[in-house]
């Protein structure tokens, strides 16, 4: 399956030392994570989205997504439409979002669900807007059920899911489970190590027990590319994204 990874993972570092990193670990496909302190942001000229695109794109690597921080429920404005911009200048297959529902209550659709709605119904029909499985509705179940609403309610919206399986498994789905519930809609797979024996603390590759087998046998068969969320940003005792990408290509090898 392809390779990817998130900028998360060098956080702050210029493109160029990310692009000889995924050059030289084969990788194929990148998140960029946008925020002022990165080289993907929202503030970036024409001419400067234009220059990032063709050195991404010169090198043989894919956009999968400009990682936003936007939350669809929450209930302060969100800045969608400038990532949606930035998305399309730079080619990406689109923006990642979070749910975000800060509504404490089980019933659905809740009041932050029906602003998700809202916010995707006033998007350009074009773009495409990545939920993420994370905080509110880290759950494939939660957030199948979210996608099967908009479906329902937003007529020719562009929606896909980013499935960040290690939140899933979390939240004691196996992969087999998430991927039967997400798979009408899934974009590509976010991957990371965790140890569910410290509250699914992430960790080294080598010293968690996130059933990685289990995730290459429900994905068998298909391309999704895989992309590693690595979050040295906010776990610095991870070891660095230079000592893990490697680690990562035995880590993936079927047994």
């Amino acid at each position: 399956m392809p390779l990817a990874f998130s900028t998360l993972g060098c956080h702050g570092a210029p493109l160029d030392d990310v692009l000889k990193l995924a050059l030289s670990n084969k990788a194929t496909g990148l998140e960029l994570r946008a925020a002022p302190e990165e080289f993907t942001h929202t503030g970036l000229s024409a001419a400067e989205r234009r220059e990032l695109r063709d050195r991404i794109e010169d090198a043989g690597l894919e956009i999968l997504a400009v990682s936003s921080y936007v939350k669809l429920c929450a209930v302060e404005e969100q800045p969608l439409e400038a990532h949606l911009e930035l998305a399309a200048d730079l080619g990406a297959r689109g923006v990642r979002v979070f749910p975000g529902d800060e509504t404490d209550t089980a019933d659905s659709p809740s009041a932050g669900e029906f602003r998700a709605l809202d916010r995707i119904a006033t998007a350009p029909k074009e773009a495409r807007i990545l939920l993420e499985t994370h905080d509110s509705h880290s759950a494939g179940r939660k957030m199948a059920a979210l996608l099967s609403l908009i479906d329902s309610n937003v007529a020719g919206h562009n929606v896909r899911v980013i499935w960040d399986s290690a939140h899933t498994w979390s939240h004691g789905e196996t992969p087999a489970e998430s991927f039967a519930l997400l798979q009408p809609w899934l974009e590509f797979v976010q991957i990371k190590q965790s140890d569910s024996t410290q509250n699914y603390r992430p960790v080294a590759i080598e010293d968690g027990d996130f059933p990685i087998q289990d995730l290459l046998r429900a994905l068998e068969g298909t391309d999704y590319p895989l992309s590693l969320e690595w979050e040295t940003k906010w776990h610095p005792h991870l070891p660095p994204l230079e000592e893990t990408l490697p680690a990562v290509a035995h880590w993936l090898t079927p047994r």
